[in-house]
């Protein structure tokens, strides 16, 4: 891939929830992204994928990509086809969704040397979840960005169920944006010299 090709960032809902408030979220910032020039961007919902609780035999740091299970597979190739991720995350009982934290663990170098934004949401705008999502990433070698849009249960929802973002929340997603896909591009020459 050339260093003047267009990105690809990957928007992932982190939930899988019935009822679940993450799609109207992750649909909100695909619009928004999809505006821009400097990037193209794909919802990844973990939904389509139906990943199992981890199953494969070798840790996925140690198989280095061969994978046993067709299902990891088409997961392991989803994410390596991307250069940055946003995450969509509600704050489940002050953590990471069990969905998105076993999705994560699923992969290891298909994550490494890329980057990381973050949208989240909850009664305390998910920022607890988002600090330990920045932990585990930065395990597998995700760089993440400072900037992060926070949504809060009671503000940007109607009644907990209905996506109505405040006026300055935007300006949040192009400003997380903004980092991502500047850190994206710079580590893209570290993946593909």
């Amino acid at each position: 891939m050339a260093n003047n090709e267009r990105l690809e960032i990957g928007i992932i809902l982190g939930s899988t929830r019935p009822n679940r408030v993450s799609d109207q979220v992750g649909r909100w910032v695909y619009d928004l992204a999809r505006q821009r020039t400097d990037a193209e961007f794909e919802l990844v919902d973990l939904r389509v994928f139906r990943l199992p609780i981890m199953d494969e035999p070798i840790p996925p740091s140690g198989a280095a990509g061969r994978y046993t299970k067709d299902h990891t597979k088409v997961w392991a190739a989803k994410i390596d086809s991307f250069d940055g991720f946003v995450f969509v995350t509600p704050e489940y009982h002050h953590g990471i969704p069990g969905v998105l934290k076993n999705a994560i663990e699923f992969l290891y170098p298909e994550w490494v040397n890329k980057t990381a934004g973050f949208v989240s949401y909850g009664s305390a705008m998910g920022v607890r979840a988002v600090e330990q999502l920045r932990l585990v990433l930065a395990e597998l070698q995700v760089a993440t960005v400072r900037a992060q849009v926070q949504l809060s249960l009671f503000t940007d929802f109607k009644e907990r169920t209905q996506f109505t973002p405040g006026p300055t929340k935007a300006e949040s997603v192009s400003a997380m944006l903004d980092q991502l896909v500047a850190w994206s591009r710079a580590l893209r020459t570290i993946r593909r010299p």
